[in-house]
């Protein structure tokens, strides 16, 4: 897509491809690091950071979790630290091809890597595989509605409405929808500090 396409929220696709690649200088990561990282092909990341392609919420969540950050930080500035109202016509929401959108209800703090999240599954979608966050990361479920299968590390829990779940942001996990009706879910997460990326593949930075 070109430069003029934005997400849902009103972000351009020229302003999330430059907060990628203004992340991953921060970080002296370079293209074709992230791209491994990631498991994004470097062609994409490419095209990403420069506003020509609109990437999948699980590409740009590959993407997030390589530069040790969230998704919330790549759509949004920071806020001064304080009493923060969110409205919802202000709250940044991104939207899957694939039939669920992530609607992020945390603000961007300075140097606090947490997101809170409500996602909606439409009956029968696969939100996919999420990529493991750095050690020392914290996840949290609570579904509201339906039923989610929440896989993690390859085991399934099926979540009902009123469940709730913790797992380690570090495993492997992937989110589903194998019902008749929309599932809707809240998520919220604590990331290891963003200033170790290559913590998630072991290596070390080129």
């Amino acid at each position: 897509m070109d430069d003029s396409s934005t997400f849902s929220s009103g972000l351009s696709m020229s302003e999330l491809g430059a907060r990628i690649r203004g992340e991953r200088q921060a970080r002296h990561i370079s293209l074709e690091r992230l791209a491994k990282l990631s498991g994004v092909s470097q062609s994409m990341v490419s095209e990403v950071e420069r506003g020509a392609k609109t990437p999948s919420v699980l590409v740009l969540d590959r993407l997030a979790t390589a530069l040790g950050t969230s998704i919330a930080r790549l759509m949004d500035e920071p806020v001064r630290p304080g009493v923060v109202v969110l409205a919802g016509d202000r709250q940044r929401v991104v939207r899957d091809p694939a039939g669920w959108e992530r609607r992020i209800l945390s603000p961007v703090l300075p140097d606090i890597e947490f997101e809170f999240m409500r996602t909606t599954l439409e009956p029968g979608v696969d939100a996919g595989e999420f990529s493991p966050h750095a050690p020392g990361s914290h996840e949290y479920v609570a579904v509201e509605q339906g039923c989610l299968h929440l896989t993690v590390d390859g085991v399934t829990h099926r979540l009902q409405a009123g469940d709730a779940a913790y797992f380690p942001g570090n495993r492997r996990h992937a989110f589903a929808n194998d019902t008749a009706e929309a599932c809707v879910y809240y998520l919220a997460m604590t990331l290891a500090p963003a200033a170790q990326p290559h913590r998630l593949s072991g290596g070390h930075d080129a």
